[in-house]
């Protein structure tokens, strides 16, 4: 089969990042993993200064002041005071769920460039969808070129701002998806905030992630989870790092290849209960009707090396329900344990970091 001219080009830029990587990489945590603890901006960033960290990502940031200019420049002299590296931010779903709703969500996506570029943020995190289930009716193809057309009007506002649109591979999309987006729309402002978590719910294996989105990286979400077998097709669930099935020192490995230098961040997204993938079922495949046999057999082998969980966790935060009361200060105690184990184990089996 003879290579296509962007197979060609996406492979000319595998090659360019080579070793291009430093020797210590900056590695930093994502905010959103300590939601339970109800912390502000300047608190999460001295507690991550407090774990000798060098970079913070503010996610779904619950600081009153989240969209006020004077707070966004307190923050970014803040984050300058404690040494770090990098201060990146952003916002959630873009895709919008109609036509009529499509000013508003470039109405909303401007502000948060406008934000990204207050904070010192070089990045404005995104993502079309919640997941697969969560988009408007029609087929996957109709939102990826609503969500371009979305991004291609913000083009002129993002590239004046200096930064650059990061889509996270959410539950939503497929990797090779997630790729057409990003060179459809414009690699020249939009880029890939690679997470390794979100690929399992979407029966793919990280390395395949990697390998679609590494090129555009603009930086790197470590996430741990457990994939095994189950009666109607896959369980998943996400635990501390290291404690999973992804090998995360053949995903670095491969990551110094094929990615530019970007800042990682530790995500343990824990505490919510095992879900089923029922890739079994004949209905689970009309949302994937262009599914690769091949990424699903390299899925479903790393399934098969899987097992539940069995350390202790707290299963008690799950999404859409509030947490009863008896439960938030366990929630609250596991979501910093399992950050600090995941921040040990990046640094001491990884050697991510800077500082000792």
């Amino acid at each position: 089969m003879p290579l296509r001219r962007r197979d060609f080009l996406f492979a000319s830029a595998l090659s360019a990042f080579a070793q291009n990587w430093p020797s210590r990489t900056p590695l930093g945590l994502n905010t959103y993993c300590l939601r339970a603890l109800r912390w502000h901006d300047i608190p999460l960033l001295d507690y991550t200064a407090s774990l000798k960290l060098d970079a913070v990502f503010l996610q779904d940031s619950l600081d009153p002041g989240v969209m006020d200019p004077a707070h966004w420049r307190k923050v970014r002299e803040h984050a300058a005071k404690l040494g770090f590296v990098k201060l990146e931010t952003g916002g959630g779903a873009i895709l919008p769920r109609s036509a009529e709703e499509f000013e508003s969500r470039v109405a909303t996506l401007e502000k948060n460039i406008e934000r990204a570029k207050g904070l010192g943020s070089p990045i404005v995190r995104a993502l079309l969808a919640s997941d697969r289930a969560s988009m408007p009716p029609g087929p996957v193809e109709q939102h990826m070129e609503m969500t371009i057309r979305l991004l291609k009007r913000v083009r002129s506002r993002t590239l004046a701002a200096g930064v650059k649109i990061a889509i996270e591979n959410h539950k939503d999309l497929q990797a090779w998806e997630t790729r057409i987006v990003i060179e459809e729309a414009g690699k020249d402002f939009v880029g890939s905030y690679l997470d390794t978590g979100n690929p399992v719910f979407v029966f793919e294996n990280p390395m395949t992630t990697l390998e679609h989105l590494g090129p555009y990286a603009v930086c790197i979400h470590l996430r741990d989870s457990v994939v095994y077998e189950h009666p109607q097709g896959i369980a998943i669930q996400w635990v501390p790092l290291g404690e999973g099935v992804v090998d995360f020192r053949a995903f670095l490995a491969r990551a110094r290849q094929v990615a530019p230098p970007v800042a990682v961040y530790v995500k343990p997204i824990t505490g919510r209960p095992a879900a089923i993938v029922p890739y079994l079922e004949d209905s689970f495949w009309k949302a994937y009707p262009k599914a690769r046999a091949a990424e699903l057999a390299s899925f479903l082998a790393m399934a098969k090396r899987g097992k539940p969980y069995e350390k202790p966790m707290v299963v008690e935060d799950l999404p859409g329900r509030k947490t009863p009361e008896a439960f938030i200060p366990a929630i609250q105690h596991q979501q910093k344990e399992h950050m600090e184990r995941s921040v040990a184990y990046a640094k001491q089996a990884l050697g991510l970091g800077l500082q000792s």
